[in-house]
């Protein structure tokens, strides 16, 4: 709760990125709202992997915040792994992206890893 207070204080009220908002009229649609949204039900393996956070954020990372750190007993074993695979699915997009010419937007790819 502390990280995201801190995080939310320090960026402010930024707004989500284009991609995963609705374009409802033609001019959202040309100004690239929806642009390049993949659901994750269709991505393989269920998980696009694309970014959520502001994108004037983005640019500020070095890292992916983490805002929960399940500990290890009872189901938050389970979650554990959960947010291991999907982290490992994300560095293995982000490793692609920068391995390919030219390079494309972070929800254009999939990989697919199974959870260890």
């Amino acid at each position: 709760y502390k990280a995201a207070r801190r995080l939310a204080k320090k960026t402010g009220s930024e707004p989500p990125p284009k991609h995963i908002l609705n374009a409802p009229t033609r001019l959202m649609e040309d100004q690239g709202y929806g642009e390049g949204y993949q659901y994750d039900h269709d991505a393989e393996g269920g998980f696009s992997g694309q970014n959520y956070f502001p994108e004037e954020m983005v640019g500020e990372m070095i890292e992916r915040p983490s805002f929960y750190a399940p500990v290890e007993r009872g189901f938050e074993r389970e979650i554990r792994k959960r947010l291991d695979y999907w982290a490992k699915i994300r560095e293995g997009i982000r490793h692609q992206l920068n391995s390919s010419v030219g390079g494309t937007s972070a929800g254009s790819s999939a990989l697919i890893c199974t959870p260890t």
